[in-house]
């Protein structure tokens, strides 16, 4: 299916067909315009022999990634005879390499890709369009002709390739998962769901590239050209290293799902964002974070990560460690050599409070309710 066959397709569908005759009170050609417009901007493609020789270029910054995927085989199955749609959580601008990429490596179609329309401007938004092939979305957009656009086309993708979206929208900036969007999950709903399955899967790292930069924006106030941030990036790069973990889960059918009910969306919504955070690997600066408190030794904080771990077990959750013991040697010095924490003899003080709370927050969905109160 060519872009052109997957246009004409969109614009046959009968949500499109019905909007074009002008039922939204505009012309038929001011409806069309509109529609051909959006459909335009969404079409992404995707060269696999050019997008696998990007490795070489991104190599100084993949190489300070340690890459580490856990049950893969269950991507493996969900794609063997059907289409899956990945559904992850948002930590850093590393996921669109770290996720796709190891997919391909390990001999895995590597799908389309969702990312916030800021990311296409520039040479990298034609790197995006006609290389990697990410599909641009507008996040905030409430145009109905849009989204109704942007669900035609998707599900009309689906019939043919495997699609990622990160279902926070964007990343995290105050650490926690944030509250499900359902908008492309919609879209799934609306393909073909005979051999189409949501593959949920989670994303974690035990340094996140912008830490400073999410923790101190908290909330995302505004969409930033990409060149941007990738210079803000650059400058919080120097000395990074960091594990990535990227675990799956197992495949969930659509075909189980009525796409006109909106109880069985929002239902499916939360059962894939449940999922993602027990997918969701806790490492050892996650754990400390959570659980130091200022002038704290390494002695006093292994038991209270024990009596964490603890919890966590119970809730069949994805520990990174063994013992509290672990956590405080791997994850006390990772903080300390980011400038987060400082080992001032036996005892721990807090220098960056804003991006310790972050990294507390990040396994925040598995933290019993009464132990939340961070520092």
């Amino acid at each position: 299916m060519t872009r052109d066959d997957i246009a004409a397709a969109v614009l046959a569908r009968d949500d499109v067909a019905k909007y074009l005759k002008g039922s939204h009170g505009e012309s038929d050609a001011d409806a069309e315009a509109r529609v051909v417009g959006y459909l335009q901007e969404l079409q992404t493609t995707q060269r696999y022999r050019f997008y696998r020789a990007l490795q070489h270029p991104l190599y100084p910054i993949l190489r300070k990634v340690n890459r580490i995927y856990e049950h893969i085989e269950l991507a493996r199955e969900a794609t063997t005879g059907g289409h899956a749609v990945y559904v992850s959580n948002h930590k850093s601008h590393l996921d669109y390499l770290v996720e796709p990429l190891g997919l391909d490596d390990l001999g895995i179609r590597p799908p389309l890709v969702a990312a916030g329309i800021n990311m296409f401007g520039g040479a990298l938004g034609l790197i995006n369009r006609h290389v990697t092939g990410a599909i641009p979305i507008r996040r905030n957009s409430k145009d109905p002709a849009y989204l109704m656009t942007l669900r035609a086309y998707v599900a009309e993708i689906l019939t043919r390739r495997d699609v990622l979206y990160y279902t926070e929208g964007g990343r995290s900036y105050s650490g926690e998962l944030k509250s499900p969007k359902t908008g492309l999950l919609q879209a799934a709903l609306h393909a073909d769901r005979t051999h189409l399955s949501i593959v949920p899967m989670a994303v974690s790292y035990d340094i996140v590239l912008e830490d400073r930069i999410l923790a101190r924006q908290s909330v995302k106030r505004e969409s930033r050209p990409f060149a941007q941030e990738f210079a803000e990036m650059v400058r919080h790069a120097v000395g990074f290293h960091t594990r990535a973990f990227t675990t799956f889960g197992h495949k969930i059918p659509l075909i189980d799902y009525d796409p006109e009910s909106r109880r069985d969306l929002v239902s499916l919504a939360h059962r894939i964002q449940h999922e993602i955070g027990l997918l969701y690997k806790v490492l050892p600066t996650a754990l400390v974070a959570a659980t130091v408190r200022p002038q704290m030794t390494r002695a006093e904080l292994a038991p209270r990560i024990d009596d964490l771990l603890g919890s966590m077990r119970e809730q069949h959750a994805n520990l990174g460690v063994k013992s509290g013991r672990q956590a405080v040697d791997e994850g006390v010095e990772a903080l300390i050599e980011r400038g987060v924490l400082v080992g001032a003899r036996q005892h721990l003080r807090v220098r960056d409070r804003i991006v310790l709370k972050y990294y507390a927050r990040t396994i925040e969905h598995l933290v019993p309710a009464q132990r939340r109160a961070i520092h």
